[in-house]
């Protein structure tokens, strides 16, 4: 972690509290001149940092800009607040004897956004990742990209993405799982969105099979999953999400607008990106470890409550091919159970859906 990010993620620790510039420099383990250096380049950056000769350092508001500091302080504060150290449990009267309260124990290692990375400008962060995925980087790292130039969603079509206005952005992902079972990754990672949206603006989002997040039946975010693999074992995934967040309705195309939305939009306020960001990378980090434990059942049921499709009839298209029928459910392995017109269950893994009329 960085200097600049270790300073944010004490600031933010302290909440509506101050920190003394003896206590950041015995922390840091830098003189306290260096200290007023790195706030100094934060303030230039649009952080609002209030400083004086009693009270220490306090910060006041942070710009809506990404940057890696800030994002892996907010997440590292985060997490220090999920992970308290012993189990607050009262004391009940007893022998001296008596067991101390258990030790809570520590979930394992965060991996989505240990190592984050911003682009002002770049053709796709997906094109960043598989760059980083072919070097040998470890997984979890996330690019972002204030503007992409070429961004793209499934099936070659094009991604919006206006610079300072949404959430463009890759992870790389190395699991442990057989290339049909990638869904998983899919249906893991849309559930995290839909709850990561609500914690950070308490709007309600809806899944659409396979990788579309909807409000009023409108896309607000979407999932572009990539990835290289042998016959029997995945080598990497890039898991690239796009979420609309301060898009305006002229911001689209004329022929998306009726199609699309933006999470300003729907709430009727500006969104902080930096705390969306945050609540996505935590949740999907969450839901990344159930997958990877096993755990994919309960991600599953959390995907079937929140799909708005589930129980409607459809028309799924699959290239030149049209397949109708009620979606009924969920797979184990992710792929969408669609019972057809002639009665057979059919397991879909791909396709354009449309509801039925």
């Amino acid at each position: 972690m960085t200097t600049d990010a270790q300073i944010l993620t004490a600031l933010r620790n302290a909440g509506h509290g101050s920190v003394s510039g003896t206590e950041l420099s015995q922390e840091l383990g830098i003189s306290r001149a260096a200290i007023w250096a790195h706030i100094e380049e934060l303030r230039g950056l649009g952080y609002d940092i209030e400083a004086g000769p009693h009270l220490g350092y306090r910060l006041l508001n942070a710009p809506d800009a990404l940057h890696a500091d800030d994002l892996i302080s907010r997440l590292d504060s985060s997490t220090r607040g999920n992970r308290a150290g012993l189990a607050e449990r009262p004391r009940e009267p007893g022998p001296a004897t008596q067991k101390r309260p258990a030790r809570t124990p520590a979930p394992p290692p965060r991996i989505i956004g240990r190592d984050i990375r911003v682009f002002q400008e770049t053709t796709s962060t997906n094109d960043v990742i598989e760059k980083l995925a072919r070097d040998g980087v470890k997984e979890g790292v996330v690019v972002f990209a204030e503007c992409q130039t070429r961004g793209r969603g499934r099936l070659g079509r094009k991604w919006i993405s206006p610079p300072h206005q949404g959430l463009w952005f890759s992870v790389l992902l190395r699991p442990d799982l057989l290339p049909q079972e990638t869904t998983q990754l899919t249906v893991a990672s849309a559930t995290a969105l839909v709850r990561a949206i609500r914690l950070a603006t308490g709007l309600k989002a809806w899944i659409k099979w396979p990788n579309d997040i909807v409000m009023g039946g409108r896309k607000v975010a979407g999932i572009l999953t990539e990835l290289s693999a042998e016959l029997d074992r995945v080598k990497y995934i890039i898991l690239g999400i796009g979420v609309n967040a301060n898009l305006g309705a002229g911001d689209f195309p004329p022929d998306l607008r009726k199609a699309a939305t933006s999470l300003s939009m729907e709430a009727g306020r500006a969104i902080s990106r930096p705390e969306l960001a945050t609540a996505i990378l935590s949740e999907l980090d969450d839901d990344y470890a159930r997958v990877s434990s096993g755990l994919f059942g309960a991600v599953a049921d959390e995907w079937e409550a929140s799909c708005s499709i589930l129980g409607r009839d459809v028309v799924i298209r699959v290239g030149d091919r049209q397949i109708r029928g009620r979606a009924e459910s969920l797979g184990e392995d992710g792929a969408l159970l669609l019972r057809t017109d002639h009665g057979h269950l059919e397991r879909i893994t791909g396709g354009d859906v449309t509801l039925e009329r």
